[in-house]
């Protein structure tokens, strides 16, 4: 998969453009990808997905510590999942945002060679929204382009959106928000060096670096995978800031099942399948260890089951 991460760029092949922020890559924004994909089958176009960096809600601060589902690296990891060939992160800021409805079409048409648009139907675009696809499919049919709209897809009758699952995850229903992106949420990090305390308790962790703008479910303890060199392994994961040793941040720290390899300074992916009970703050270290040991006993439970958990993009 080829990635554009600035303006200037051109696509000399014939395309097809799924167009949204694809913050998650849901079920909703896959069926933009099926789409694209169809008419690269069927016509041979370039299937292209044409987002934005950094998010427009971020942008104009709209909404008080904004997260995105998913990092910028890990969009680039599900996309190229997908089997799109070419995926743009175009440079959303207040320059691109002032462009009319006009202009952003005519930078589409230039810059993509766009023979196909694909959008959802309530899309909205250009200076103050004041585009919708009504205008995008009459400026396309100016150029020859055929602009589809996809209807919203609900689930348990109603839409599944990236607000939604954003809701899910900071109430820590892992398995509903799984559902809705058809994937298990994950965080993509580089291994760091931590203070050593779970290994003094026979539990040793390793601790990960997620992007800033990741928004992170609540603390608590999880059941989780960890792909590191391109193998799964089984763990336990805690988010929070350990207050049983007065923490003052928050940090993932994972216990990798029969696991003994050094990973620090690598890339590993922790997905989270499961909540199985929040942050506690315990008297001492034993009970801790105590606790510890009913939680490795319920991921394991959890392991038994994980067929039923698992998600293909």
């Amino acid at each position: 998969m080829k990635i554009y991460e600035t303006g200037n760029f051109k696509i000399e092949e014939e395309s097809a453009v799924a167009i949204g922020n694809f913050d998650g890559i849901h079920l909703g924004h896959q069926e933009l990808i099926k789409t694209v994909l169809d008419y690269r089958r069927k016509c041979g176009y370039k299937a292209v997905i044409f987002s934005f960096d950094p998010h427009p809600v971020d942008l104009f601060g709209k909404i008080e510590n904004f997260r995105t589902i998913l990092s910028v690296e890990e969009k680039k990891y599900v996309a190229a999942r997908t089997g799109v060939d070419i995926l743009i992160q175009y440079p959303f800021d207040y320059d691109f945002a002032s462009l009319s409805p006009e202009e952003f079409v005519e930078l589409l048409y230039s810059r993509t060679n766009c023979r196909v648009l694909v959008v959802g139907e309530n899309y909205c675009f250009g200076k103050n929204r004041a585009g919708n696809i009504d205008t995008l499919r009459e400026l396309g049919r100016q150029k020859g382009i055929t602009v589809i709209g996809i209807p919203r897809v609900k689930v348990d009758g109603a839409r599944v959106s990236s607000t939604r699952i954003r809701g899910l995850i900071k109430e820590g229903n892992m398995e509903y928000a799984a559902m809705l992106l058809n994937k298990p949420y994950f965080v993509m990090g580089k291994v760091v060096k931590g203070y050593e305390r779970g290994r003094s308790m026979n539990f040793p962790t390793v601790n990960i670096e997620p992007d800033k703008k990741k928004l992170l479910p609540p603390d608590g303890v999880y059941f989780s995978t960890v792909l590191a060199d391109k193998k799964e392994y089984y763990g336990m994961s805690n988010i929070g800031k350990n207050p049983t040793f007065d923490g003052d941040h928050r940090k993932i720290e994972t216990h990798i099942f029969d696991f003994n390899k050094d990973i620090y300074g690598k890339e590993i992916i922790i997905t989270f399948y499961k909540k199985i009970r929040g942050e506690i703050k315990f008297e001492s270290k034993e009970k801790l260890i105590s606790q510890l040991k009913r939680d490795m006993r319920e991921c394991i439970f959890c392991e038994n089951s994980l067929d039923v958990l698992k998600y293909e993009l």
